[in-house]
């Protein structure tokens, strides 16, 4: 019997998993608001709650795709990434939000109350995904071996 051991993660695989455990928490508040805004305020509770999970996880999820796409880049490029970014992030919420205020088709509760759901969740997802990862902070080559007694 031959020992084959667990392949090392890629120095990126705390960030998938990290976007991977995000969209699954997004997914589940979609599922959950969706049907307790729906519950409580008919049609205008599930567009909040779908404009809702849209602006939160949209905002907390865009950052984390950013940097890992930013991980492959130098270090001042993908800081000018992030930082284009995060600031386009903004406007982009600061935008929609103005628009949304002409409008009175969806739940204001149920928007605000799924938007700090998203920012909770999601980051908690992120979090947890990235803890859960075991990337060494040493890589060795296979020739590496101390030898010296």
């Amino acid at each position: 019997m031959t020992f084959t051991p667990n392949p090392i993660p890629g120095p990126d695989a705390p960030l998938r998993s990290a976007l991977r455990y995000g969209l699954i928490g997004l997914a589940v508040l979609v599922v959950l608001a969706v049907a307790i805004g729906t519950a409580t305020a008919g049609l205008p509770g599930l567009w909040g709650a779908l404009i809702g999970a849209a602006i939160g996880g949209g905002f907390i999820l865009t950052t984390a795709a950013v940097v890992l796409f930013g991980a492959k880049l130098p270090p001042s490029t993908a800081g000018l990434i992030i930082l284009v970014s995060w600031v386009g992030k903004l406007l982009v919420v600061l935008v929609v939000v103005a628009v949304l205020q002409q409008f009175d088709f969806y739940n204001r509760v149920a928007l605000f109350l799924t938007v700090v759901g998203a920012l909770l969740i999601v980051l908690g997802a992120e979090t947890y995904g990235v803890l859960r990862q075991k990337v060494p902070y040493v890589t060795t080559t296979a020739g590496d071996s101390d030898t010296s007694e």
